[in-house]
């Protein structure tokens, strides 16, 4: 009896469900596999009911223990061709986990390679993937010269690209080094990496994954470094850069499309003394949400927050390091006051998403299209709001108050540590103090921090000495509860799953104006702003931690304690 028929009889599926799991069945997929992917079942449940059918039992994989021995003498063409992964030894009888209740052949085969009584348990497809690359590493089948195997195209270019002819670009585009690449692009993107890491390190490479922004080792063969050369030089010549250049710093870019979702990947390739390291940034464009609401603001802050970008001019700057979340901020905010009766315009480096009814600017600053020089003709094509990428020097904050003097609304991002500094920061530029407190109108500074896994998040009651001097003990004594990360296989034993932004408001008031004006400093703008009710990233983070989103070591990890409010704690 088929998979179909077995769930129909045990009223797992009913008959629309079947016929639909049955259209949906492309070549080589069993109908409970179709059934699973349109959402119809799980795949713990019909793992088991046909388990149940064949005589084999189900086995979650998290909560057996896995003797690893194992793993030296099992032939590894049975763990990569066929997903069958070794579990237990016990008197000559071998335990192994597969995905496929029906295929018998491959079972059968490796009894007769390891001369042992092979006794099959079934197991979830992901849980058996998620083993073999924990422990034999990314990429390692292709390693193990499994290439005979097709591509199934999910990674796809979608610009063609040139080689030299070299001995060296010649193995770059050896099958084996080219499935090794799309298998590292492939792992990043499904364990939603924003970043990945190739360090070339005197033991060889090394490979990370920056997850909600930490970085993660990620296990990969030894025999991985026999192909280093050549993993580096297909990416370059991906990115359509020069691989004979190994003394220079270069830069390059990839479109690829990944399992049909466009990927947008930025290379930065800088020589190291081991050999040249690489960074790829990974901008998912199907992935990404623009959605201001999503951003984790606090409603208060937030309705403030959608008057300032719906002012007739000024300025509203974004602040915080790389990685912050700001160029997130300011698309929402565009995307969120775009209508069809205003014009907007971009000027970036790069260009990180490409958003519908608005203009947007490429800077090519070797050509001289700076900032600057853009901005300048942006004003000549009737503007209603200019989102500058980033301020960074005089001219362009010059220009962007020019700017918001004749009438326009202008965004754009600062690299400051908290919301103060960015006044005096844009004075040390050497705009005049009185032009910067008549046009900036608000600074955000923001941070993100990950969110707890709801599935294993854990409630706990810290001690009064576990906790930082400005973290508001009235709350936890008044029966709010904070929570811990722990791990599971949902989070990847990570406790974590996505991020949520901090956000520090500063509205410029009268009093903020005339201390802009009188060059105050920046704690002096801070102290004020904290009397008139700005909440510090500090606090929006404890807010967060309150409302059970995310921990205290997160908060403690991405923000610094302010000693306004830490002498106000004290007394």
């Amino acid at each position: 009896m088929e998979a179909g028929e077995i769930l129909l009889r045990k009223r797992l599926l009913d008959k629309r469900q079947l016929e639909l799991s049955r259209k949906a069945q492309s070549d080589g997929t069993r109908l409970d596999q179709a059934a699973v992917q349109l959402g119809f079942i799980s795949e713990e449940a019909a793992l088991k009911a046909l388990g149940e059918e064949v005589g084999l039992e189900y086995v979650d994989l998290g909560e057996v223990e896995i003797d690893l021995s194992l793993l030296k003498g099992f032939p590894q063409k049975f763990i990569h061709r066929e997903m069958l992964f070794p579990i237990s030894r016990n008197n000559g009888t071998l335990v192994v986990a597969t995905n496929d209740p029906f295929n018998l052949y491959p079972l059968d085969e490796l009894s007769v390679t390891t001369r042992s009584t092979v006794v099959p348990v079934l197991a979830g497809r992901a849980e058996i993937d998620k083993l073999i690359k924990t422990h034999l590493g990314v990429g390692s089948e292709t390693i193990e010269g499994l290439l005979a195997q097709s591509d199934d195209s999910r990674v796809e270019l979608l610009e063609d690209i040139e080689t030299d002819g070299s001995e060296l670009s010649e193995m770059a585009q050896e099958p084996s080094v080219v499935r090794l690449v799309n298998e590292i692009l492939l792992e990043a993107i499904e364990t939603r990496a924003s970043d990945v890491h190739i360090e070339s390190q005197a033991s060889g490479l090394y490979v990370r994954y920056r997850i909600d922004g930490v970085l993660h080792p990620q296990p990969v063969p030894p025999e991985i470094n026999r192909f280093r050369a050549a993993i580096i030089s297909r990416l370059k010549i991906m990115s359509r850069l020069n691989i004979a250049e190994r003394r220079l710093p270069q830069d390059g870019r990839i479109e690829l499309r990944v399992a049909g979702r466009e990927v947008d990947v930025r290379v930065s390739v800088i020589p190291m003394i081991h050999g040249e390291g690489l960074v790829l940034r990974l901008l998912d464009k199907g992935g990404m949400e623009f959605s201001l609401s999503s951003l984790g603001m606090e409603d208060d802050l937030y309705q403030i927050f959608l008057e300032l970008i719906r002012l007739p001019h000024g300025i509203v700057l974004v602040t915080g390091p790389t990685g912050s979340g700001k160029s997130t901020t300011l698309y929402s905010s565009l995307l969120e006051i775009r209508s069809g009766s205003t014009k907007i315009i971009t000027t970036e480096d790069p260009v990180e998403y490409q958003l519908e009814g608005i203009s947007q600017i490429q800077v090519h600053p070797k050509i001289g299209l700076t900032f600057a020089n853009s901005l300048r003709a942006i004003l000549r094509h009737d503007p209603d709001i200019v989102l500058i990428g980033e301020v960074r020097d005089l001219e362009t904050a010059e220009n962007a108050i020019q700017a918001s003097l004749t009438g326009h609304l202008v965004f754009s991002t600062l690299h400051t540590n908290d919301a103060s500094g960015a006044y005096t920061r844009l004075v040390d530029m050497g705009v005049e103090p009185f032009l910067v407190s008549s046009t900036v109108e608000a600074v955000m500074a923001q941070r993100l921090v990950r969110t707890l896994c709801p599935r294993c998040k854990e409630a706990y009651h810290p001690a009064p000495d576990e906790l930082p001097d400005d973290f508001p003990l009235q709350d936890l004594e008044e029966g709010a509860t904070i929570y811990r990360a722990v791990g599971c296989r949902e989070c990847w034993q990570v406790g974590y799953v996505g991020r949520v932004g901090l956000f520090e408001l500063l509205v410029t008031t009268e009093r903020i104006r005339q201390l802009a004006h009188d060059r105050a400093s920046s704690w002096a703008i801070e102290e004020a702003a904290i009397a008139e009710g700005m909440r510090t990233l500090r606090l929006d983070g404890w807010r967060k931690v309150l409302s059970g989103r995310t921990t205290v070591e997160e908060v403690v990890r991405v923000t610094k304690g302010n000693t306004v409010e830490m002498t106000k704690q004290k007394r």
